[in-house]
């Protein structure tokens, strides 16, 4: 990272790995962390009182990753307690002014539902939905409540996101790599890294039509407005 000049984020899934990732961010000016718990897992509450223990530290910019996965686990039986987890966390990170990390895998209508009916809240709310798949009817919607959209490695082998890359504002788009999974072209198939998010810049740029180094610039400064952060 320190080669490539690269700075990233520490995504924790539960208590455990939050506390462990602050402990990293702490070590190493390059990183900072996120805290939270993930919709599928072993830990199956958010406790408040343990993440108010971890929320204060400096380099802690986000809550999550948080939010519903109906791939792990089925809808009509998790349902409750995955809503509860993640408005558990969105009131968390309202009270802190943190931007929330949000997972949503198979459940962008039931993320949608949920950010909509907080109102007056939700201009209040800001944050990412985390490696985004969704259609442009979709990532405009999030858009529209103030929420960015991250992209990953696929987007250098599939073409099935090029629509919308190409048609919501660059100023609304985070490059990501979701390390160690989903590792773009050249390194496919290999441990994906951090630094290695320089290829997804790279093709947002070549999708988009745009010079590489004014899409870099941008998406650099998008990631630290949405974690209230500048150059």
């Amino acid at each position: 990272m320190r080669e490539t000049g690269t700075h990233t984020i520490v995504v924790g899934t539960d208590f455990e790995s939050s506390a462990k990732g602050v402990n990293l961010a702490g070590r190493h000016l390059e990183i900072y962390a996120c805290i939270g718990v993930h919709p599928v897992g072993d830990e199956k509450s958010f406790d408040v009182e343990k993440f108010e223990s971890l929320i204060t530290h400096p380099k802690v910019v986000m809550v999550g990753e948080c939010g519903f996965d109906f791939y792990h686990a089925k809808k009509e039986e998790d349902y409750e307690r995955q809503k509860k987890v993640f408005t558990d966390q969105v009131a968390f990170a309202l009270k802190h002014d943190k931007p929330v990390m949000i997972h949503a895998r198979n459940a962008y209508d039931e993320i949608l539902d949920i950010l909509s009916s907080l109102g007056s809240s939700t201009s209040k709310l800001k944050g990412n939905i985390h490696f985004f798949t969704g259609s442009l009817q979709e990532a405009r919607r999030f858009i529209d409540l103030g929420f960015t959209l991250s992209f990953t490695g696929p987007i250098t082998f599939s073409r099935d996101y090029d629509e919308v890359i190409k048609s919501v504002p660059l100023e609304s788009i985070i490059a990501e790599t979701d390390a160690p999974y989903a590792s773009p072209i050249p390194y496919r198939g290999k441990r994906n890294e951090p630094s290695f998010v320089h290829e997804v810049v790279k093709k947002i740029a070549e999708i988009r039509g745009e010079d590489f180094e004014l899409v870099r610039e941008t998406l650099v400064k998008n990631a630290l407005r949405m974690i209230g952060l500048s150059l």
